[in-house]
């Protein structure tokens, strides 16, 4: 039996597109790899981006087994 996990991650702000970009990407990577050291393993992630497509996040679902 696992136990899930979700975080949102806030993309960095943008103008007139709704893109992740290289410092956002660096983020998610931060974010999986110091949940991978605390045990957690990378289920899914989904990139949302708003209506503006100023500001998007990342939605990252992690999981790990229940103890």
């Amino acid at each position: 039996m696992y136990i899930y996990k979700t975080e949102i991650l806030r993309a960095s702000f943008k103008w007139f597109t709704d893109k992740a970009n290289e410092e956002d990407i660096e983020q998610l990577d931060k974010l999986i790899n110091e949940k991978a050291a605390d045990g957690w393993e990378l289920v899914t992630y989904n990139y949302m981006a708003t209506s503006t497509q100023w500001k998007g996040a990342f939605l990252v679902t992690f999981r790990k087994e229940r103890a």
